[in-house]
């Protein structure tokens, strides 16, 4: 049975292998808008350096479902709106205006909607594609792979100053840190705060919408 604990999670990786333990929390975490004052110590964090932002690609409300589930097939696949993109963009430059250091490149995963939130937020010349950040119905016999590769960069800790920008999808958080980020915890465009600890693994701290839309967040998929 996996004890319950306050916030923040704590999630350690073993030494030796990629098994993970990770303490169940009694509570959903709510996303915060930046500009609320309760983001305030999650702000402080950030404009310090040494965390990872893990960014939802941005919003896809009223794109068709995915249908082909290929890389590289960008018609078969559900692709930010054109709402999404503005919102991509903006994400890009609120990090900027909260004075959010940001380590390059950004690192993005090959489903068109996590890759164009990447360039849109960052520029296409600072982010690598990995397919470690592949959505989990894309991943096929490779999931548990792409579950450590996850894990993996969650934990791994980022240069003094800044931090570490990923860029993916909600349900691969869902299946390493359970219920904190499942539901509507963790939506379009929203970045999950996490201290990398190398391989004691890492603590999420909290969820923040650096762009909301209002409205948006969730795709009917």
């Amino acid at each position: 049975m996996i004890a319950r604990r306050a916030l923040p999670a704590l999630f350690v990786a073993s030494a030796w292998a990629s098994a993970w333990t990770m303490p169940a929390l009694a509570q959903r975490l709510s996303p915060l808008e930046a500009t609320a004052p309760e983001a305030a110590p999650l702000l402080a964090r950030l404009r310090a350096g040494g965390h990872t932002l893990f960014f939802r690609h941005a919003d896809t409300a009223g794109e068709p479902c995915d249908r082909t589930y290929r890389l590289g097939d960008r018609a078969g696949q559900r692709n930010i709106s054109p709402r999404g993109r503005q919102q991509s963009a903006r994400i890009g430059a609120r990090l900027r205006e909260l004075g959010v250091p940001v380590a390059l490149p950004v690192l993005a995963g090959p489903v068109y909607r996590a890759r164009d939130t990447a360039e849109l937020a960052f520029g296409a010349e600072n982010v690598v594609v990995t397919e470690g950040l592949l959505a989990d119905d894309y991943s096929g016999p490779r999931l548990a792979w792409v579950l450590d590769q996850h894990r993996r960069l969650l934990a791994e800790i980022p240069p003094p100053g800044v931090n570490r920008v990923l860029v993916g999808h909600r349900t691969p958080p869902i299946m390493i840190m359970g219920d904190p980020v499942a539901g509507r915890a963790f939506p379009e465009g929203g970045a999950l705060v996490v201290e990398p600890l190398g391989p004691e693994g890492f603590r999420l701290h909290g969820i923040v919408e650096f762009a909301p839309i209002p409205g948006g967040g969730f795709h009917a998929c």
